[in-house]
């Protein structure tokens, strides 16, 4: 292996597949280079070969979503723990990314700097993950501070787009903290010529448990969009990620609130996959609709066919 070499396969994204689950990764040998030259990392970034954001031939996105783990939410249905076994994950995001019609993936910077060792990334859109600091379950999980990735170093490692979350509970301050700074985030990424994909929602407590809720109605859908679309002081750069509302019928009419680029983002889709598959199938036929952001239903899939729910996903564009 070069000094500034890649572990995996033979040739750059190609690694190993085992049966459908995954690819092989062997993490001593990413320990190792890690250890022994930390610069492989930005020498393998400055290498990647790119690829415009949306190519003509495909049109619409589909992007694996893996930023989960660094706000220590690494639970998969019942399995608390899922997403902690590191090797697995990134041979579950390697044979995601061979499918031929997935586009790109978005994480944070330790996976990414994985998979640019792994060779993984080479003519795919890269979408750094921002704000990461709202833990799970936290108590400060509405100051939702900035750090991941700042518009700096998704310059510098010449990705392609970021990523920002956007909770709002009227009655939490840490809302607010979280809003100011993804505006100026907004700001950074459109004097960088970057795009940035805000992903708002509104949320509020269970009383009961304190537990945060996602708020899918269709007008608190719209108002969270209406407020995304009015960050910082240019829009030209952002795109909207956002959910499917509970009644999947009134996509029509919230999607009408902005004319600003969307994903629709996968969420927690349960053991209905199917299910899941439909809303996405109709909401991608919207106008501003263009493309999905999946991360779990998609890397642990009820039947452990990674690839299969991979492609049937990639059939809906």
């Amino acid at each position: 292996m070069s000094r500034a070499g890649k572990v995996g396969g033979s040739s750059p994204g190609h690694v190993p597949e085992r049966s459908g689950r995954g690819a092989s990764v062997d993490p001593l040998k990413l320990v190792r280079l890690r250890a022994h030259h930390p610069e492989a990392v930005a020498e393998a970034a400055a290498r990647r070969a790119r690829r415009p954001l949306i190519t003509h031939d495909a049109g619409r996105l589909l992007i694996v979503a893996a930023d989960h783990p660094a706000r220590g939410a690494l639970a998969v249905g019942e399995r608390p723990f899922a997403m902690a076994d590191r090797a697995d994950l990134l041979g579950r995001l390697c044979l995601a990314l061979s499918r031929p019609r997935v586009d790109g993936v978005l994480a944070t910077a330790d996976i990414l700097d994985d998979l640019l060792l792994l060779g993984a990334l080479d003519g795919k859109v890269v979408l750094g993950s921002m704000n990461r600091g709202g833990l799970a379950g936290a108590s400060f999980e509405l100051d939702d501070r900035f750090t991941g990735h700042r518009p700096a170093d998704l310059h510098r490692l010449r990705f392609d787009a970021g990523k920002l979350l956007l909770r709002i509970d009227y009655d939490d301050p840490g809302s607010l903290r979280t809003m100011e700074s993804a505006a100026r985030a907004v700001d950074e990424m459109a004097e960088l010529r970057l795009p940035v994909f805000v992903e708002p929602f509104l949320c509020h407590r269970d009383p009961a448990r304190g537990i945060l809720r996602s708020d899918l109605s269709a007008e608190a859908v719209t108002t969270s969009i209406a407020i995304a679309s009015g960050l910082g002081g240019s829009s030209a750069y952002t795109w909207l990620k956002v959910p499917v509302t509970d009644n999947p019928d009134d996509m029509a009419r919230v999607m009408e609130t902005s004319t600003l680029p969307a994903v629709l983002l996968g969420g927690d889709v349960g053991d209905d996959q199917d299910a899941a598959y439909e809303k996405w199938r109709h909401a991608l036929q919207l106008p501003t609709v263009q493309g999905l952001v999946v991360g779990r239903s998609l890397l642990y899939p009820a039947d452990g066919d990674v690839a299969g729910a991979v492609d049937t996903a990639a059939s809906l564009l």
